[in-house]
């Protein structure tokens, strides 16, 4: 059974009704399996609560001029051609309703009634959007396509419309602790695996604790990092090592990475508060986000409104794992030979959610330039603030996404060829996984590696 009436599934491609969330996912986050013969009430109901609560959706509806700056940025609609994928266009989707439906035109015939062609219409493209926010810098409004598409995508839930891709992870996240579904005892043996190659590497006994009550730092990572990224969770092991600092993981928050980013506020809350509870309970001083684009945007902007505030920790508010990195850096606690980075030429992706959403530019490329002797940047239009996405964000790394996701991912395959480099960093667990796809399908041999890998080997462990 899935979230389709028989009407919709008639009218929709078999790509898209196997995306659909089925209803063992759906009754997990308390949201319908099937659309309600009220779908539509329903649907503006939660509408109309979105354009109070969020008095910046309201102006988005009405200030958009339709000038188009927006279209050539976006990384969908530059590799698909698909003119609804230009930002302007998949938000009009939604303005057209709201005309109809909450202004005073739509009582003269202004707008579009919401009907179920535009509601197949709203999940095919506001789940084409990966929330990475790159029209609203060239926007001369500012206005912002992910929070139109994470209305949207919360109004929908309302009535049983999801990905099954998206509600999975949220599924896992609130019933194990983390987006990969391991348990406990699982995280556990990883670790402890993970100490052993580190001391058949170094000789030394690096540990990556877990449940360790009173350290100084819960490090929250994404769940990849202990079971595909390795050499990240080693890295952050080798510097809390190097650096003395003491250190825990946590069993119950074992999960950076927040899905409830690319659902609803009430999911985002919820995982949001487990890692916020885990550093209660662990007694630490401080609470720090491991390399996840999207775990970091949602820590940082919303950790203290949803669930703060944090002042039971000596730093009241969610760190980076490469801000805590810059501050040892500068006060010279770790002995660094970067020649051992020696051999590649390293550039640097910035993923959306860390340097867009979450503000993290220079830090980064601090850590960088301390760890390798080659280092250069990808054209000045597609880092930093305007960084490209790459592809696979906003709950998008799916299979039934990979032609979208390929397509999406040519802006930032064709600015790393231009940078003549041969190595890629990113601190972002969805750009690790998402990338070395795109890389080979475009002919691109790279490693893609995390910034704290690269630190990590530099490091001359005492």
């Amino acid at each position: 059974m899935t979230t389709n009436p028989p009407s919709l599934k008639a009218g929709a491609s078999a790509n898209q009704v196997s995306r659909r969330a089925k209803i063992d996912l759906m009754s997990s986050i308390g949201k319908p399996a099937e659309l309600p013969p009220d779908w539509k009430p329903k649907i503006l109901k939660k509408l109309g609560e979105l354009l109070k609560e969020r008095r910046s959706l309201q102006v988005m509806m009405d200030t958009c001029v339709r000038c188009g700056a927006c279209a050539a940025q976006c990384h969908y609609f530059l590799g698909t051609g698909d003119p609804k994928n230009m930002p302007v266009a998949r938000a009009e989707l939604l303005r057209k309703v709201y005309k109809r439906h909450f202004t005073l035109g739509g009582k003269f015939g202004a707008g579009q009634e919401l009907d179920e062609k535009v509601l197949e219409q709203w999940f095919t493209y506001f789940y084409q959007c990966s929330e990475c926010r790159r029209c609203a810098i060239f926007c001369p409004f500012g206005i912002d396509t992910a929070e139109i598409t994470g209305a949207v995508r919360e109004a929908m839930a309302e009535v049983g419309m999801a990905t099954k891709y998206v509600v999975e992870v949220i599924k896992k996240a609130n019933e194990i602790g983390n987006n990969l579904g391991i348990p406990a005892l699982a995280w556990t043996d990883s670790c402890k695996f993970l100490e052993d190659e580190i001391k058949e590497e170094t000789g030394k006994d690096i540990k990556i604790p877990v449940d360790q009550e009173g350290a100084e730092v819960l490090l929250v990572p994404p769940s990849a990092d202990i079971f595909a990224n390795t050499d990240t969770m080693i890295g952050y092991a080798k510097f809390f090592y190097a650096a003395g600092i003491s250190w825990t993981t946590s069993t119950y928050a074992s999960e950076g990475g927040n899905f409830g980013l690319f659902l609803n506020y009430e999911q985002l809350r919820k995982i949001n508060r487990r890692y916020v509870d885990a550093a209660r309970q662990l007694k630490v001083k401080r609470l720090v986000m491991g390399e996840c684009g999207h775990a970091w945007r949602a820590a940082q902007a919303f950790t203290d409104t949803l669930n703060g505030p944090l002042d039971f920790l000596e730093t009241p508010r969610p760190e980076h794992i490469l801000e805590l990195a810059v501050r040892v850096l500068r006060q010279g606690k770790l002995k660094l030979d970067k020649s051992a980075n020696d051999g590649v030429i390293v550039t640097y992706h910035d993923p959306c959610n860390v340097a867009r959403a979450g503000g993290l530019i220079e830090e980064p490329r601090e850590v960088l330039r301390a760890a390798v002797n080659n280092f250069r940047e990808m054209p000045a239009d597609t880092i930093r603030e305007k960084t490209f996405c790459c592809g696979g964000g906003g709950g998008m790394l799916s299979e039934e996404l990979m032609d979208l996701r390929i397509k999406g991912a040519k802006p930032r395959a064709d600015a790393f060829k231009a940078s003549g480099a041969t190595c890629l960093s990113t601190p972002c667990a969805i750009c690790k996984a998402q990338l070395p796809v795109a890389f080979e399908h475009y002919k691109i041999e790279a490693p893609i590696v995390g910034v704290m890998d690269l630190l990590a080997k530099a490091i001359v462990l005492p």
